[in-house]
């Protein structure tokens, strides 16, 4: 055994896949004693906040102010204001008003800011402009001069004995706050889903339950592929005929058709992450089988094993001292990629929403479907759903790493 071991882990295509996939599961060992969180509770009242860290302006109100003077601070301010569509709006009036579009430039803050102020006339007829649109360049005028403006802004507070607005303070362009110093400030890494929750806590959550429900269907599918094999494979005759004769019913249908067929037929309320994982597990058995029993027909007449016969030793003696060492590298690698296309099973199945319960917990098929069904990717809320891609692509690219690795050892074809 240590052999064998040090023979995997000198492999490089191993120890990548291998390093990456223990990295995913002290993230999602450890992450949930750092931020105790349940990673489906709403913290925004509001759907797909971007990435950031987010802080209590009515607690940075009560903090020391500190004054820094910032020469492209305004700039900035309006630069953030300053929208794309707002842009192309300012491009299309002043268009209109005469201005030749080549001497335009959207991206060019302070000089599309320039040409604004120069040109901009309320009172001037734009041909072909409605009223709400020019009620809009009011509007956006208004707003840019006031970002513009020195004055501060004043902090106002109803007094509770006549109910009137009160100035209490009062803040100037040049007030900072450390942030360092503000009472409630929240990191959101990867912003918040379509539901206002936490996308990082709820990523780290839906991947322990994924590869949970990975292990569970790869461990029912190798178990049930094993047995079958390795019986048909040393019996033979008419075990092997009825063994392959089920076999081939699962291959003529396809897997994945069998399994929405299942998870549709069992219903939403009793749709676990356990149960699907079964349920993945009872329909993805089958290559296994097939390839165990094609192994063990080749072991099955060794001299050890007639050896074995000889000897007067039982079926079960012989199957499990001397058939399944031989393949049970071979087990092994089955198994990973029976834990790899267990998780990709699962996400299809919730994509399609028979997947567990979205009540239940998440999972990273969950997200995908939560993120699709609002139109995250129509929307350009690319936080809600590519971290999902990229979590899974690394699971199942770790994996068929490990696979291959795997694959250059103990494979007689493939050694250098």
């Amino acid at each position: 055994m240590k052999h064998i071991l040090q023979q995997v882990f000198r492999s490089g295509k191993f120890v990548t896949g291998f390093s990456i996939f223990m990295a995913i599961i002290l993230i999602v060992v450890f992450y949930p004693m750092i931020i105790t969180d349940a990673p489906l509770s709403i913290i925004g009242q509001g759907t797909f906040f971007p990435p950031g860290i987010y802080v209590s302006v009515y607690d940075s109100l009560s903090s020391t102010t500190y004054i820094l003077n910032l020469d492209d601070a305004t700039t900035k301010r309006i630069t953030n204001k300053l929208n794309d569509e707002d842009r192309v709006s300012i491009k299309e009036w002043l268009v209109a008003a005469g201005i030749p579009e080549s001497e335009i430039d959207t991206t060019d803050t302070q000089k599309l800011l320039d040409q604004w102020f120069t040109n901009y006339d309320s009172q001037k007829n734009v041909p072909g402009m409605t009223n709400a649109k020019r009620n809009y360049y009011v509007r956006l005028n208004t707003a840019l001069k006031s970002l513009l403006s020195p004055e501060a802004a004043a902090v106002m507070q109803v007094n509770p004995l006549n109910n009137e607005l009160e100035q209490i303070g009062t803040i100037n362009q040049t007030d900072y706050v450390n942030v360092g110093e503000v009472a409630n400030i929240r990191i959101l890494p990867l912003g918040t889903d379509n539901f206002g929750r936490d996308v990082l806590t709820e990523l780290v959550s839906a991947t322990r339950v994924s590869l949970q429900i990975g292990f569970v269907a790869g461990i029912i599918a190798t178990l049930i592929g094993l047995t079958l094999g390795l019986l048909a494979g040393y019996i033979g005759g008419f075990v092997d005929d009825i063994i392959t004769f089920i076999t081939n019913l699962f291959i003529v249908i396809p897997p994945f058709v069998l399994l929405i067929l299942i998870s549709f037929s069992i219903g939403q309320e009793q749709r676990g992450a356990f149960t699907i994982a079964v349920v993945i597990g009872f329909t993805s058995w089958v290559w296994t089988a097939r390839a165990v029993r094609s192994q063990v027909i080749s072991l099955r007449n060794r001299d050890h094993v007639n050896l074995s016969k000889l000897s007067g030793h039982s079926i079960v003696h012989i199957i499990l001292n001397d058939i399944l060492p031989y393949i049970l590298s071979y087990v092994i690698m089955a198994f990973i990629l029976q834990i790899s296309s267990g998780i990709l099973a699962e996400a299809g199945l919730s994509i399609l929403g028979l997947g567990p319960r979205t009540t239940d917990v998440p999972t990273l098929g969950l997200m995908m479907n939560w993120a699709m069904i609002y139109q995250a990717h129509i929307l350009g809320n690319w936080w809600a759903y590519m971290p999902v891609l990229v979590t899974i692509a690394l699971i199942t690219f770790s994996m068929n790493l490990m696979n291959t690795g795997m694959d250059q050892i103990f494979n007689p074809a493939l050694r250098d």
